[in-house]
């Protein structure tokens, strides 16, 4: 039994090390780590008058938990510039016209070839890391990271399984 209907010959999963984030029509540069899109769905405990001795469990409120995306510094300035949308600073103020995105992550095969897509929809930037702990002392890349806060995601149904060569 396989696990892939077009490629029936493979038997592992994807791996989780080639990706991309696509935001405002541009794959993000030198993003290094995403994740993770998850969704929790709230338990009510509903106790019925004919059951005494026990609950009913429902469906409650779905909540989805902030994503993280994290990349090495560079002298590009999408993640300064979202992150300036949500705080506008000192001189600017807020955009509350453009600070909520949708965006794309695209989970691709060992070829580079996209096999599952996400969208992510009204991504707002609720932390922004400009600089990690620096270390005199370290080996580390430079890192910037953004923590968003959004309302949903889907997995894009048109991003059908590619045949592998």
């Amino acid at each position: 039994m396989t696990s892939f209907a077009v490629n029936t010959h493979r038997l592992d999963p994807y791996k989780n090390f080639k990706f991309r984030v696509i935001l405002d029509g541009k794959v993000v540069p030198n993003v290094t780590k995403v994740g993770p899109l998850k969704r929790r769905t709230a338990t009510i405990l509903v106790r019925d008058g004919n059951f005494a001795n026990h609950s009913i469990a429902a469906p409650g409120l779905t909540e989805f938990e902030p994503l993280t995306i994290e990349r090495g510094i560079t002298h590009d300035k999408t993640f300064e510039d979202w992150a300036a949308l949500t705080y506008g600073g000192a001189s600017t103020q807020m955009s509350l016209k453009n600070f909520r995105k949708s965006f794309r992550i695209d989970l691709l095969n060992e070829q580079g070839t996209v096999v599952r897509s996400y969208m992510v929809y009204r991504a707002w930037v609720s932390e922004y890391t400009a600089l990690p702990v620096m270390d005199a002392a370290g080996n580390d890349v430079a890192i910037e990271t953004l923590v968003l806060t959004y309302e949903g995601f889907e997995i894009d149904a048109s991003v059908k399984e590619p045949a592998e060569t």
